[in-house]
């Protein structure tokens, strides 16, 4: 047996860390950048109307859309102020909810977001990245427009939360049991993503997980380690985003995601994406898995509850030049997106094919 004297024990942690910086508290964030009544109004209206939604109060479908994420906040305002125009326009069908990705999960390597490097620098910091999030959510909700977001970071909802009006997590974290316990406690309405190859169970098991009381590590509005234990989150329901190289936006496929649905004891509730592998990676195909979805309705679909989209400015996307002066502005800097002009006539056929159809979809006729 080897013995080390006490001064020639090796370290033993942190061996692969280059640094620790800290972090503000949360409280310290929220203090900074406080919640106006009028932005609290919104985020409390748009988590009830998405309820009401899911509990077939509320006929109407949900509609999150806008960029894939968010890297440029001039341009984000620029969209936000478009979208909240259209929002009032389709009212009586669509409820609008702004798509604001600030943390990106990457396959390999790549930018992982506004919050992670919002410099795009790989300067990494953190700090001012989640100060300036907060701040753009505050500025989306002051105008009257939800945001919806991914939960990546398991510490992130603890500093903008309170802004979030609809969380989805995603195909590579689906199966990820952190991400269920957070979901489990997160205050908004949670989506969650079929497997990266197409299966539901990934999905479904999720759902049914974070429906139920958990207890993890997370820290408090301090920044102090603590138990989190949550009560369940009854309002989980499942995204189709496709995978495995196909779509499953088809009528077919939802009929399937119905039944799997209902033999799990879970409600109904579908909302498709029509990016992804649904749109088979061509951000030109969305608008197709868009209308044959609203014709699924036209023709008596009762489970899609709701569509996403990615969206910008201007369509398509580019690479993160050296030079960040030679970025485009509004165009997307990770999955490609269907310009304003698409996005614009997209939803107002929407909702004028939808208009009058969607009375009766309770949840006594889905089972």
């Amino acid at each position: 047996m080897v013995r080390f004297r006490m001064s020639s024990v090796p370290p033993l942690d942190n061996l692969n860390v280059a640094g620790l910086e800290e972090m503000p508290t949360p409280d310290q964030v929220k203090v900074d950048v406080p919640l106006p009544a009028d932005a609290a109004e919104t985020v409390t209206a748009g988590r009830a109307t998405i309820q009401r939604i899911l509990d077939r109060d509320d006929p109407r479908l949900i509609v999150v859309i806008g960029p894939c994420s968010i890297h440029d906040p001039g341009a984000a305002v620029e969209y936000a102020t478009r979208l909240r125009r259209l929002a009032d326009q389709v009212k009586d069908t669509l409820f609008l909810v702004m798509r604001v990705y600030f943390e990106k999960p990457r396959t390999s390597t790549g930018w992982k977001g506004f919050v992670n490097d919002p410099l795009m620098d790989d300067s990494f910091r953190i700090d001012q990245g989640i100060v300036r999030a907060r701040h753009l959510l505050v500025e989306f909700a002051k105008m009257g427009l939800p945001a919806g977001s991914e939960a990546l970071d398991p510490l992130s909802p603890q500093y903008i939360g309170d802004l979030i009006s609809w969380y989805t997590i995603g195909a590579r974290t689906t199966e990820s049991q952190t991400h269920r316990e957070m979901a489990s406690g997160l205050s908004a309405p949670v989506g969650f993503k079929n497997g990266t190859d197409g299966s539901l169970d990934t999905a479904i098991n999720a759902i049914r997980s974070a429906g139920r009381p958990h207890g993890f590590l997370g820290i408090n509005r301090f920044g102090r380690p603590a138990i989190i234990r949550t009560r369940g989150n009854r309002y989980g329901h499942l995204i189709l985003r496709g995978g495995g190289g196909k779509p499953n936006y088809d009528a077919a496929n939802v009929a399937r995601a119905e039944t799997a649905l209902q033999a799990a004891h879970l409600a109904p509730n579908i909302i498709v994406d029509s990016s992804h592998a649904n749109s088979l990676k061509d951000h030109r195909r969305q608008p197709l898995v868009f209308r044959d979805c609203v014709e699924q309705i036209r023709a008596g679909n009762r489970s899609i509850v709701g569509l996403m989209a990615e969206s910008n400015l201007h369509a398509g996307h580019q690479s993160i030049p050296a030079d960040l002066a030679q970025l485009q502005y509004g165009v997307s800097v990770t999955d490609a997106c269907i310009d304003w002009e698409t996005t614009e006539t997209m939803l107002l056929a929407a909702a004028e094919a939808l208009s009058g159809r969607l009375e009766g979809r309770g949840t006594q006729a889905v089972g």
